[in-house]
């Protein structure tokens, strides 16, 4: 069941549009933003609060590469494998996250602190290779520079 607050914010949104539906993908961002992830449940929540059927609130849900289904960790690390990326080392960068972290991409630490995800473009290939922890962009990487960068995420 969504929060008082949840529902608030989800209405004001609602409130921009002449129809309900267009506010679909902010509604779920609302939804992520106070839970860190969208539950099946909150998808039925959002479908009844626009007028829409559960499916077609999935089916944006699904869409949207930042809209998580499944649970995460506080930190979501999304590592770019573009073209741009995978020529400067994506191959090389993957790995050392990987090992640095004990995990694979689409898993979560035991801690629950990060979860890597593969992203197809982060839209920055002149700072390639690249990676997004949260809504920090972060470029010219190496995996000399990785433990500083993970330090700044509690």
């Amino acid at each position: 069941m969504l929060s008082e607050e949840e529902r608030k914010e989800i209405e004001a949104e609602c409130a921009l549009y002449e129809h309900r539906r267009p506010a679909t993908s902010e509604a779920l961002k609302i939804v992520q933003r106070h839970r860190g992830w969208v539950s099946d449940e909150a998808v039925k929540d959002v479908a009844e609060i626009l007028g829409a059927s559960a499916d077609e609130v999935e089916s944006v849900a699904t869409f949207y590469t930042l809209i998580f289904r499944q649970k995460v960790g506080r930190h979501v690390i999304l590592i770019c494998d573009s073209v741009s990326c995978y020529i400067m080392g994506y191959e090389t960068l993957k790995e050392h996250l990987g090992r640095v972290l004990g995990i694979e991409l689409g898993q979560t630490t035991s801690d629950g602190r990060f979860t890597l995800l593969p992203n197809a473009c982060l839209g920055v290939c002149e700072q390639a290779p690249a990676m997004m922890i949260d809504e920090d962009v972060h470029g010219h990487l190496t995996p000399e520079k990785i433990p500083d960068i993970l330090s700044r995420y509690a």
